[in-house]
């Protein structure tokens, strides 16, 4: 029996220890947004956070996420109702052509944000290098990305962004 968190919700699973946890997540716990690309982390499909960290889960042993906290795309969203910055800025940004790279993206752009609110050009280029769009939207990945930083540096209480209150 392993113990995982997933999307903040304990589970207990049975699975010989070496299964990815793609699989785990896809097959024993139905969670089919995270997706099945190369198989030998290269393409950012299938990434995930493992405590906050992006993560290739199709290569990564159940056994070695145990006891940690795990979350998928399904666990992005702020909410039923509300999505993430990031997805809203996927939308308006119009960045999903075929789609089957996007959960991929928006875990590795978020594990970005989480660590830099407000990346350079360069430094989105560098966090997102390791996930592949084979329709190449590229730069619309990396503006949607700035459009998201904005937003999560808006500050409610003054009704300003951070970058507003640089700018003076």
């Amino acid at each position: 029996m392993t113990v995982i968190t997933v999307n903040g919700i304990k589970r207990t699973i049975q699975v010989d220890p070496a299964t990815p946890l793609l699989w785990v997540l896809r097959e024993q716990l139905e969670l089919t947004g995270t997706k099945f690309g190369c198989g030998i982390a290269q393409c950012g499909a299938c990434t995930v956070h493992v405590n906050g960290t992006a993560i290739r889960s199709c290569i990564t042993p159940v056994s070695a996420v145990a006891e940690q906290n795990i979350s998928t795309i399904e666990g992005l969203a702020l909410g039923t109702d509300q999505l993430h910055p990031l997805q809203q800025a996927w939308i308006d940004e119009q960045v999903p052509q075929c789609g089957y790279c996007q959960s991929g993206q928006l875990m590795s752009a978020a594990a970005l944000l989480a660590q830099n609110a407000s990346p350079s050009d360069a430094e989105i280029d560098n966090a997102m290098a390791g996930n592949i769009c084979r329709c190449g939207m590229y730069s619309r990945i990396r503006k949607a990305i700035k459009t998201a930083a904005g937003v999560q540096q808006f500050d409610p209480a003054s009704g300003s962004s951070a970058q507003e209150k640089a700018l003076g």
